[in-house]
């Protein structure tokens, strides 16, 4: 299958990859600009063409029937915003008992246009112990990117800065609806 996923995404719609990170067995899969539904599908296209599947986070909303089936197959787990449990620890404890887990999230939460990041992909890594690499959809170029990776240091300020740095230059699908953090 790995191989149709290829051909589909780099033959077909003409993307290219510049990865000079190498795959990991255990990482949080930074994924920005996050400004059209697009990116997901673009996302797992590549992934799979990899022959790797990578978790990720959505909101529950999405799981309903038959949705929420196929989702959960693809590696989803819903996010319930409502709630006040501790969704970082739980998958760093889950991330630590496992011998491969990937999650692919997109730090600004929301297609729309925000100035401030979320925090939790940060967080997991940290608790877990594992690297953070970051992953650029550029559209202007068609090019994947990852050619930065970070392991948390616990000052989350001065690596988000680090963050922030690395996507400043990104070329969303939607411009307009891209920003970077003020750090």
């Amino acid at each position: 299958m790995s191989n149709f996923y290829y051909r589909l995404l780099f033959k077909r719609m003409g993307w290219s990859e510049q990865v000079s990170i190498p795959h990991r067995d255990k990482c949080i899969i930074c994924v920005a600009p996050h400004t059209s539904n697009w990116d997901f599908i673009i996302g797992q296209l590549y992934y799979r063409s990899l022959g790797r599947t990578a978790g990720f986070l959505m909101k529950k909303e999405w799981f309903f029937w038959p949705l929420g089936i196929l989702f959960k197959k693809m590696g989803g787990i819903p996010v319930y915003r409502s709630k006040k449990t501790s969704m970082t620890d739980t998958l760093a404890e889950r991330i630590k008992e496992m011998e491969r887990f990937e999650l692919a999230v997109t730090p600004e939460g929301t297609r729309s246009k925000v100035t401030t990041w979320k925090r939790g992909f940060y967080f997991i890594a940290l608790k877990a112990g594992i690297p953070i690499q970051l992953y650029d959809l550029d559209y202007k170029n068609k090019v994947i990117r990852c050619t930065k990776e970070l392991m948390p240091t616990g000052d989350v300020e001065a690596d988000m800065r680090e963050i922030m740095e690395y996507y400043k230059n990104s070329n969303a699908k939607y411009p307009e609806k891209f920003a970077i953090e003020n750090i």
